[in-house]
C-alpha cells in the first residue's frame, strides 16, 4: 500500500475574528485541503464531533472562553489530531502553556500565511507518520498509509522525532542522524526516503565502516576499467547508483579522512569523478547521514573535517535510546512479534506482566536487542504465551528490578554496575556516576510505588518522602504515566 502524500487533509480553523477565519480557510483550501470554520468554543466542540479533522488550528482567546483551557481533553479524545495554536497573547506563559498541552505548532499573530500552511502540512506528516507507527486513525480517516511503515513508537521522544521528519519531507536539506548503535537510524532514513517527494527513485544505504579503507572511494565515486587491479569494466558507484533519489551514508563518523576530503568536494558541486576517470558526472542525490559517535570529539582529535561536518550537520535527528522511550517497548515488542508470525512462525501472545518486564530492563543493544529477543522468543518457546519467567530466561543482562534468588544481592548488582563504567571510562567523568545510578534507580523506584498503592500519588509521595508537586515534577521527567499504574481504580490525581 502506498502512502498518499496528496494534502487531502481535513482542516478546522477557530478564531473569533472571521476575516481571519475566511483568509485562513482560503489559503489552506488552494493548498488542497478540506477546511471548516468555527468562531467559538462550542462550535468548535460541535465540529470536533461531525467534521472529525486530521488538524485542529484554533485561536486562544475565543468569546465563550480560553482555547487552551480543554486541548488536553481534546488531544486525549482524539490522540491521531495535531493541534495547532494561533493567539495574539504573544508572552512566554501563552507559548509554555501550549507546550504544556501537547500542541503541535504555537504561532504569535499576526502570522504569515505561508508559515501556518507550512505547519499544517507538517502536522498533517507528522499524524501520517505516528498512525504508520501504531497510532489509531480517527474515524473517517481517507489518508492510506503504508502498513508497513518503519518506524515504531509513541513516546514523547519519538513524536518529536516524527515532528522533525515531517519537517523535511519537502525539501532536499542535508541530514545528519545520531543515535546510539541499534537504535533505527536507518529505518528514520528510509522513512524521510518514503514519504519524501524523492520516494519514486532510489534508496542506496553504504555502511563506511564496512568497507576497506582503500575500497571507500571506489564504492562511493565508481572507477573505471583498469583504474586497479581488478577492475574489468566501468563501475558505477554510489552516488551515480543514487542518482535522483536518497544516499544514506551510514556510519560516516568511520570515513578515513582523504575519503572525507573527496566527499567534501562532490557535496560542494554536485558533481562525481570516478576512480582512474577524468570527466565529472552530475548527480542529483538527497544525502542522509548517520553515526553513533560524536563527531565534535572527532573533530577535537583531527579524525573529522569540520567542514564536512557543518555540510552534513543541516538538520540534525537525534534518536533516543530505548531506555529513554520506555513506553514503547511494550508495543515494539509485539511489533517484533508480529512479523515474527508474518514471516511464518508461530503466532505468539505477550502477556502484560512480560510487558512490563521487559520495559524495566536496560537494552544495551536498544531496539536492535529487543528484536533479537522477541525472535528467539517466537523461534525456541513452545507456549502460545510469553510469561514473565519466559522473559526471564531469555534476556541475556540482569533485569534492572531483579534483587532475589537468581539474580544476585542488590548491593553485588550495584558493584558490578560501577565496575563496568569506570573500566569503559577508564576512570573518567566518574563524577557523573550518582546522576546516572539515580536515573536508572528513581524511575523503578517511583513505578513500584505507585503500582504498590495503585496510583495514588499523594499516598505514594508520602510512603517516598517528597512533597506531592516533586513526585509530579520526576513523573514528568521520567515520562511515567501513574494511570498505567492504576490497578484498582483509585484516582490518581487524588
Amino acid at each position: 500500500m502506498k502512502v498518499n502524500m496528496g494534502a487531502g487533509g481535513r482542516i478546522l480553523v477557530v478564531d473569533d475574528d472571521n476575516a481571519i477565519c475566511v483568509v485562513v480557510s482560503e489559503a489552506l483550501r488552494r493548498a488542497g485541503y478540506s477546511v471548516k470554520i468555527a468562531g467559538t468554543i462550542a462550535e468548535r466542540a460541535a465540529l470536533l464531533e461531525s467534521f472529525h479533522p486530521d488538524i485542529l488550528v484554533t485561536d486562544v482567546k475565543l468569546p465563550d472562553g480560553d482555547g487552551l483551557d480543554d486541548v488536553n481533553r481534546i488531544i486525549e479524545r482524539w490522540p491521531d489530531m495535531r493541534v495547532i495554536i494561533l493567539s495574539a497573547q504573544n508572552t512566554l506563559n501563552t507559548a509554555v502553556r501550549a507546550t504544556e498541552k501537547g500542541v503541535f505548532e504555537y504561532l504569535p499573530k499576526p502570522f504569515d500565511l505561508n508559515e501556518l500552511t507550512r505547519a499544517v502540512g507538517d502536522a498533517l506528516a507528522s499524524r501520517r507518520l505516528a498512525a504508520g507507527a501504531g497510532e489509531a486513525v480517527g474515524p473517517g480517516d481517507d489518508n492510506q498509509i503504508s502498513d508497513d511503515m518503519p518506524l515504531v513508537g509513541r513516546s514523547p521522544a519519538m513524536q518529536e522525532v516524527y515532528r522533525t521528519i515531517a519537517r523535511v519531507l519537502q525539501n532536499d536539506l542535508t541530514i545528519l542522524i545520531l543515535g546510539e548503535s541499534g537504535t533505527g537510524k536507518e529505518l528514520v532514513a528510509q522513512a524521510i526516503h518514503r514519504l519524501g517527494r524523492r520516494r519514486n527513485e532510489p534508496f542506496v544505504a553504504v555502511n563506511m565502516a564496512a568497507i576497506p579503507r582503500e575500497l571507500i572511494e571506489a564504492e562511493l565515486f565508481g572507477y573505471e576499467k583498469g583504474a586497479f587491479t581488478g577492475a574489468l569494466q566501468r563501475t558505477a558507484g554510489k552516488f551515480e547508483q543514487a542518482d535522483g533519489g536518497t544516499l544514506f551514508l551510514d556510519e560516516i563518523g568511520d570515513m578515513p579522512m582523504e575519503a572525507q576530503t573527496r566527499l567534501l568536494r562532490v557535496l560542494q558541486s554536485g558533481e562525481v569523478t570516478t576512480v582512474g576517470g577524468s570527466t565529472p558526472v552530475r548527480v542529483n542525490v538527497r544525502i542522509i547521514a548517520a553515526t553513533n559517535k560524536d563527531l565534535p570529539e572527532l573533530i577535537a582529535e583531527n579524525r573529522f573535517r569540520q567542514d564536512l561536518y557543518y555540510r552534513l550537520n543541516v538538520v540534525p535527528i537525534d534518536l533516543p535510546p530505548l531506555r529513554a522511550r520506555r513506553d514503547d517497548i511494550p508495543l515494539l515488542a509485539r511489533h517484533f512479534l508480529d512479523q515474527a508470525a508474518q514471516e511464518g512462525l508461530p503466532r505468539k501472545i505477550l502477556d502484560a506482566d512480560a510487558a512490563q518486564l521487559l520495559s524495566l530492563y536496560g537494552w544495551p543493544g536498544n531496539v536492535r536487542e529487543l528484536q533479537n529477543v522477541m525472535q528467539r522468543m517466537a523461534v525456541l518457546i513452545r507456549e502460545d504465551r510469553i510469561s514473565a519467567d519466559i522473559v526471564r530466561q531469555n534476556i541475556d543482562a540482569g533485569l534492572s528490578t531483579e534483587t532475589g534468588p537468581g539474580g544476585g544481592e542488590l548491593h553485588e548488582l550495584l558493584g558490578e554496575w560501577v565496575r563496568r563504567r569506570l573500566a569503559v571510562s577508564a576512570g573518567e567523568g566518574a563524577g557523573t556516576l550518582h546522576d546516572d545510578m539515580l536515573a536508572l534507580v528513581e524511575p523503578i523506584l517511583l513505578r513500584e510505588t505507585l503500582a504498590a498503592v495503585d496510583g495514588n500519588q499523594i499516598r505514594a509521595a508520602s510512603l517516598l518522602g517528597i512533597n506531592r508537586n516533586t513526585l509530579r515534577k520526576k513523573l514528568t521527567d521520567y515520562e511515567i504515566d501513574p494511570v498505567d499504574l492504576r490497578q484498582k481504580g483509585y484516582d490518581t490525581a487524588e
